[in-house]
């Protein structure tokens, strides 16, 4: 059974993104705080889990946290800032939608920014440590995967309902058969894409603008999304 925390007496909020290596769509986070010794066998990397647990997992996960958000970078902040600072970017937006302040952080992998004054640990495969990453994990990832569905019926042609946007054979030849879409990220240069560099106005006035604008009522979902485009928000507990 994976850790139900990493320093006891702390409300501590786990996050984790889902994304990072597609070639199409928004990359998503989530941050969820859980109770203390709080117990799911079943909880693990969201890569570990078969679709089907995954929503299982859902909606327990929503239901039994104390709270939960999830946000999103789009394709075009990850043009303009790279996909290492908009997963970055993402899991400051889903921490801001969170309604209970936390103590701590727990990021999955080696890299992090701060956010605000509140302290972060970053968690080689957190995943596959926390609960709290694991269940930020499932919900980055299934919250992902009903959002390029979705987009899949809009570019059937590029098969998003089966690949999810992510570099299979069949995706790379449907690009160089019809070429991008309005949602396909132009900027995947590996090398640049790993660069932790932003500017903090950005992030400000980006998350500045994703909690200031129009509320859309989701179908696939519990939570809501806040922004201006279909493509970044912040989806909260509700």
């Amino acid at each position: 059974m994976l850790k139900s925390h990493y320093l006891y007496g702390i409300i501590e909020a786990g996050c984790d993104e889902a994304g990072r290596g597609c070639l199409a769509g928004p990359v998503f986070a989530a941050a969820v705080i859980l109770p203390k010794d709080y117990r799911n066998n079943r909880l693990n990397d969201s890569k570990k889990l078969s679709a089907k647990l995954r929503e299982i997992l859902r909606v327990e996960i929503e239901k039994e946290a104390f709270d939960w958000s999830v946000a999103t970078a789009d394709h075009k902040e990850i043009d303009k800032i790279n996909i290492l600072n908009a997963s970055i970017l993402a899991m400051h937006r889903a921490t801001d939608g969170l309604s209970i302040r936390p103590g701590l952080l727990l990021i999955d992998g080696n890299r992090f920014k701060p956010y605000q004054d509140i302290p972060h640990q970053c968690i080689v495969r957190g995943d596959s440590c926390y609960m709290s990453i694991a269940a930020a994990s499932i919900l980055a990832k299934t919250y992902r995967d009903a959002f390029i569905s979705d987009l899949s019926l809009e570019y059937p042609i590029y098969g998003w309902a089966r690949n999810k946007g992510y570099p299979t054979a069949e995706h790379r030849e449907a690009v160089l058969q019809y070429g991008l879409s309005p949602y396909h990220r132009r900027s995947f240069v590996l090398r640049e894409q790993l660069k932790l560099e932003f500017l903090n106005n950005d992030a400000e006035q980006s998350r500045h603008s994703a909690k200031h604008s129009l509320t859309v009522d989701l179908s696939y979902n519990k939570g809501k999304i806040q922004d201006d485009s279909v493509n970044s928000g912040i989806f909260t507990s509700i």
